[in-house]
């Protein structure tokens, strides 16, 4: 008996005859038939409920360690390792502008990369061409041998072997709006106000960038969300079926759509429609898989992935879900309705936003706080698991690292226990009343 498993339509078949199709073709590996399909319209995901294969490959050098104990090569999260193909020569070091503290730090990463690992190091224009370091003569023979690139103008993605980040999750997010493709690994150095996703310590980055170096680190692969805005004319048929039809009830769907993709984005955290600048409440639809599931009337409706549900979602009421979760989370902000909680939908839907016909004002959508646009009647906001994830290295493992995270950067769960309350307040009583008679005896 053989499994087929298609990389492209993650269709799963123990009948290898199934494939009927000219464009698939079959690859036998161990005991599993890899059917990769070569047109992606033949292989419209529908409503298959698992998320999109991921990518295993991360940048030119970069890829998950294989595991032979892995079932129908879906790996144990826990056992996701990181390996080389060849050593890595180019990194990119993601820094924080403008801000002072970590000029330090930037130059002394720097000084290591180049003069003991002897690597090719890319930094932005921006970040080089900082007054501090122009004017810092031992830094300058280092500076002169920085390769620079312009966000937006220079395409880096397929040279860069590793990223390093110092900062906050800022710097993570940012580095990720880099690589709408494949992103390579991912090292992030705590040295920001939050640090969520920055798990590591820099008084010890050199050893930490060793051990990196010499691969089997263990990595977390933080989904992210494919999404497309679509301007255009957007139609609904409020009824597809009649209420007489095989005694099924009408339900709204998709009648007609047609548009031009105007923006495509790969998200880390979270995609946010929202009312903007205007005063009124904003009114939108919110569809899966092509159905009309509800329409969302409030200050607007977050769409996040795991990495986000510890972000603006979580300030708006909605639960904390592990990066390695594979679900879509959908949160309103301010809902007119009491009754609307936040909810977790499978990783391989496709989840659609468009404004409602009755709404009064236009709304706006932002990707990861930034491209912030507006939507007006007719556009649509298509999301759904992209097969690019970006891979995040741990510093201890990634059930360690998360929870560290919540109790350190959260505080969660903690409070004070009921003694050390006593305590503390008997304390202040005996301060007050020692003043209060040191007071007396001036007087």
């Amino acid at each position: 008996m053989f499994l087929l498993f298609c990389l492209q339509c993650s269709f799963v078949s123990l009948n290898v005859f199934e494939i009927t199709a000219p464009c698939h073709s079959k690859i036998l590996v161990s005991s599993v038939i890899v059917c990769i399909c070569s047109n992606p319209l033949c292989c419209r995901r529908g409503h298959f409920l698992h998320g999109p294969y991921p990518a295993t490959h991360f940048g030119p050098k970069a890829c998950v360690l294989p595991n032979p104990t892995s079932v129908m090569h879906i790996q144990d999260p826990a056992s996701q390792r990181l390996t080389w193909s060849k050593p890595p020569l180019n990194v990119l070091v993601i820094r924080k502008i403008r801000d002072e503290t970590l000029l330090e730090p930037f130059k002394e990463l720097c000084r290591f990369l180049v003069e003991e690992k002897h690597l090719m190091v890319y930094v932005e224009k921006k970040v080089v061409d900082d007054g501090s370091l122009m004017t810092d003569d031992s830094f300058s023979a280092i500076r002169n041998q920085l390769c620079t690139f312009r966000e937006g103008y220079d395409d880096i993605s397929d040279r860069i072997d590793l990223i390093i980040c110092l900062g906050g999750d800022g710097t993570l997010l940012y580095a990720s709006s880099l690589f709408q493709g494949s992103v390579p690994p991912v090292m992030a150095f705590h040295l920001g106000s939050l640090g969520f996703l920055t798990p590591f310590k820099f008084e010890s980055f050199k050893t930490e960038v060793d051990k990196v170096f010499e691969g089997n680190a263990a990595i977390i692969l933080r989904s992210r969300l494919k999404v497309k805005v679509v301007k255009g004319m957007f139609q609904r048929n409020e009824q597809l079926f009649s209420p007489q039809e095989n005694g099924i009830a009408p339900h709204n769907h998709i009648n007609n759509e047609a548009g031009k993709i105007t923006l495509q984005l790969q998200v880390l955290n979270e995609v946010v429609v929202d009312r903007g600048p205007s005063s009124y409440l904003s009114n939108v639809d919110l569809y899966l898989d092509g159905r009309l599931i509800t329409s969302v009337l409030g200050d607007g409706v977050i769409v996040s992935t795991p990495t986000g549900s510890t972000a603006y979602a979580a300030a708006a009421g909605a639960s904390m879900i592990h990066p390695n979760v594979p679900a879509i989370m959908v949160t309103p902000i301010c809902p007119h309705s009491l009754s609307f909680r936040p909810i977790v939908v499978p990783a391989g839907v496709e989840l659609m936003i468009t404004l409602s016909p009755d709404a009064r004002n236009t709304a706006w959508v932002s990707f990861d706080g930034r491209k912030r646009e507006e939507i007006q009647h007719g556009d649509s906001i298509k999301i759904t698991t992209s097969c690019f994830p970006v891979p995040s290295i741990c510093c201890h493992d990634l059930v360690y690292d998360w929870f560290d995270s919540l109790a350190q950067c959260l505080h969660w769960n903690i409070r004070k226990k009921s003694y050390d309350v006593f305590v503390s307040f008997v304390i202040s009583q005996k301060k007050f009343l020692s003043w209060m008679l040191s007071f007396v005896f001036v007087i």
